[in-house]
C-alpha cells in the first residue's frame, strides 16, 4: 500500500519538466551567472531568494552560509533546475538555462547531500548507479579517491556485498564515502554539497572531508555547510539572510569585518 501511495503522489504531481526541443548540452565548463534571480514558493508571503546577482567562475568554490530559511537550499535547487526563477535569469557558460535540456545539463552535475541515498543492492551497483557501462577500473578509481576502497575490500563479498535498504549495513561515514565515489565516477564539472559532513562524527568527518577535497579539485563547487572546517577553504563565502546576499568574501576577510559571518563563526560555525 505504501508503494501504491508513492506512485499515486507521482502521478498526481502537476509539475512536469519540459525538455523536448531544447538545446542539448554535450559539455560544460562550469561558469554560472545569476542575474536578478528571485524565487517565491507558491502561497508564500515573501521571496525565498530576492534579486541575487552572482558570477561564479569555472572551477571556483563558493560556500553558502546563513541561518535556516535564508535561501541556501533554494539556490542549489535553482542551479539544478528543480525550480525555475520567479524572475531573473540563470546562465550556464553564458547560456540561459531556461533554453537548455536540463536532462543533459544534469549529466555534468553531481550532488552529495547530508544523508546519502543508497539503494538495496551491491556496493558496485550503488557507485555506478545510472552508468551501466561503467568499467571495473573506473569503479575502483572512484572508491579509492573517495577513501572507500579499503573498507569495501574488507566487506564479506567486497563490492558485491549488498548494502541493505538505505545502506543500513554500513556506517554513516561509509555511506557518505560511497556517495562521494558515486559523484566522482561521473567526473562532474559542477558539484553541489549540501551539508555533506554535518551528520558525521569527528573521525568519519576527517576521512570524508579528505575525499571531498579530491572531489572538489578543479570543479565548480557550491557548498552549503554549518561546520567551519568545510567553509573556510572556499574561494568565496556568501552569507545569506532572508533571501539576500548580505556579505561576501573569503574567511579571513569576513572574520575581520566583524559582521554577520563573524557572528556565525563565533557561534554555530565555531
Amino acid at each position: 500500500m505504501e508503494s501504491v501511495r508513492s506512485i499515486a503522489e507521482v502521478m498526481q504531481e502537476p509539475d512536469l519538466e519540459l525538455n523536448e526541443g531544447r538545446q542539448s548540452v554535450p559539455s560544460v565548463s562550469g561558469r554560472l551567472t545569476l542575474r536578478g534571480v528571485t524565487y517565491r514558493y507558491a502561497d508564500a508571503d515573501g521571496d525565498a531568494l530576492h534579486g541575487i546577482d552572482l558570477d561564479i567562475a569555472a572551477g571556483e568554490t563558493i560556500a553558502l552560509v546563513g541561518s535556516s530559511g535564508s535561501g541556501k537550499s533554494t539556490l542549489l535547487n535553482l542551479v539544478l533546475g528543480f525550480v525555475r526563477p520567479t524572475s531573473g535569469r540563470i546562465l550556464l557558460d553564458g547560456v540561459d538555462m531556461g533554453s537548455l535540456d536540463l536532462r543533459t545539463v544534469r549529466q555534468h552535475i553531481s550532488v552529495v547531500p547530508q544523508e546519502s541515498v543508497l539503494f538495496e543492492g551491491t556496493v558496485r551497483e550503488n557507485v555506478a548507479y545510472g552508468l551501466p557501462a561503467a568499467r571495473d577500473r573506473e569503479v575502483t578509481a572512484a572508491l579509492e579517491a573517495a577513501n572507500a576502497l579499503d573498507f569495501v575490500r574488507e566487506l564479506p563479498e567486497g563490492w558485491d556485498t549488498r548494502v541493505g535498504q538505505h545502506g543500513a549495513r554500513l556506517s554513516g561515514g561509509q555511506r557518505q564515502r560511497l556517495a562521494i565515489a558515486r559523484a566522482l565516477i561521473r567526473d562532474p564539472r559542477i558539484l553541489l554539497l549540501d551539508e555533506a559532513t554535518s551528520a558525521l562524527d569527528a573521525e568519519s568527518e576527517a576521512s570524508v572531508r579528505d575525499a571531498l577535497a579530491r572531489l572538489m579539485r578543479g570543479r565548480t563547487t557550491l557548498v552549503v555547510a554549518h561546520r567551519l572546517s568545510t567553509v573556510r577553504q572556499a574561494d568565496r563565502i556568501l552569507v545569506l539572510e532572508s533571501g539576500r546576499i548580505v556579505e561576501a568574501g573569503d574567511h579571513e576577510e569576513l572574520v575581520g569585518r566583524g559582521g554577520r559571518y563573524a557572528a556565525l563563526h563565533a557561534g554555530s560555525l565555531g
